[in-house]
């Protein structure tokens, strides 16, 4: 399909190499600035004195952002392209991230992290249409590797959260630096993106509840990004909290979550292929269960990490998997599956926080093995997935 008329100005002819690694550098992003977020929750819960019951309202307002956003999202996709889409959501991104550490009070956080839900959710469903229209064309499973370079970037995120941490940077300059790398990756590799101009007709683009057979993708998706996403922002405070960790080594147990499931999406296309998505999906939940288990019942530290490992290599199969058979169904089926999976990403948490404050740290993290466990069994029964 011809795109020249609609070039973004100073458009040039993109060159391979350019077009090879567009869209992996938008995963990669997409993982930095969830994992700088979580590696910076509990420097900003103390900034603002946040109990676990007022972290989960806070947390909230991502959820909901979220939610609302899905119908933006599929609209944008539909009638502007990914390519576009993505532009724009990250460039906002961009924007709004290093304000969210001067917000002085959780009112204006929760509606800070509403912000953040809209505009996150929105460049994930952007990237996830882009990335099922490489894999239709490429005629091969690709979905995980993409998401394995989101795993890089929550690796790095994490890494680097834990160094700038234990150095006193702060927040604001910390999440600043982040906003500039992406605005710097962004806009120069935005014209190498395809899906320069599809319209709602030809790509399915208009948002629809989910119905049918993508019910069970969507609940599946909901189940595995509230595991997924607590984890993300409650590993840091478990061991911080829980089992006691300095405020530069309580990062470090997400980057051994955020790493294991590197490695789990790097194989993972090649084990779809073998055993079929719906074996891979059930089979790794059960090991993710398993994992979350064991740090429960760690008494230190260094023993729970072993548990995280095995927790991120659990999980790192769903969204590769749903989000690759719901991308079979158009861009409307995959925004309205993302609705309900994201939402679980973002409700997660705050739901997580109740019920930490009610019954504990460890009763919470024994919720996400029981999810990951359902998540097996209805993995194993959804005929989308293959």
């Amino acid at each position: 399909m011809p795109t020249d008329d609609i070039a973004l100005p100073s458009q040039a002819a993109p060159s391979s190499g350019l077009r090879r690694v567009a869209i992996p550098a938008l995963f990669f992003l997409l993982g930095v600035l969830y994992a700088s977020w979580a590696a910076r929750l509990p420097t900003i819960r103390e900034t603002l004195s946040l109990d676990a019951a007022r972290l989960g309202t806070v947390l909230l307002g991502g959820g909901i952002g979220s939610v609302l956003s899905y119908p933006l999202a599929a609209w944008l996709v539909g009638h502007h392209g990914a390519r576009h889409a993505a532009l724009w959501a990250g460039l906002g991104l961009a924007a709004l991230f290093p304000m969210l550490p001067w917000i002085g009070d959780w009112r204006g956080l929760m509606l800070g992290l509403l912000l953040l839900g809209v505009l996150t959710s929105s460049f994930d469903v952007a990237i996830n249409a882009l990335g099922a229209e490489a894999e239709q064309d490429a005629g091969r499973p690709i979905m995980s590797m993409l998401h394995a370079w989101f795993c890089v970037g929550t690796f790095v995120g994490a890494l680097l959260g834990s160094l700038v941490a234990y150095w006193g940077i702060s927040p604001a300059l910390h999440f600043g630096v982040v906003s500039l790398v992406m605005v710097a990756v962004i806009v120069p590799t935005n014209n190498s993106l395809p899906c320069d101009r599809p319209t709602a007709e030809a790509s399915g683009g208009h948002f629809t509840i989910p119905h049918g057979a993508l019910i069970a993708l969507g609940l599946i998706a909901f189940l595995g990004a509230v595991s997924e996403g607590s984890l993300t922002n409650w590993i840091p405070l478990y061991l911080r909290e829980h089992l006691h960790a300095s405020i530069g080594t309580a990062p470090l147990g997400y980057a051994a979550f955020a790493g294991a499931m590197l490695a789990a999406r790097l194989v993972g296309d090649r084990l779809k292929e073998r055993v079929g998505a719906r074996r891979l999906l059930s089979a790794s939940s059960l090991v993710g269960a398993a994992g979350i288990g064991l740090a429960v019942i760690a008494p230190s530290v260094a023993l729970s990490i072993p548990g995280l490992v095995l927790a991120g290599l659990g999980v790192a199969a769903v969204f590769p998997c749903i989000f690759s058979a719901a991308g079979r169904e158009g861009a409307g089926a995959l925004a309205s599956v993302a609705t309900l999976g994201y939402a679980g990403g973002l409700f997660g948490p705050p739901l997580m926080g109740f019920v930490v404050h009610w019954h504990g740290m460890q009763a919470g993290f024994v919720v996400l093995a029981a999810i990951s466990i359902a998540v097996s069994i209805a993995g194993g029964r959804a005929r989308l997935l293959k």
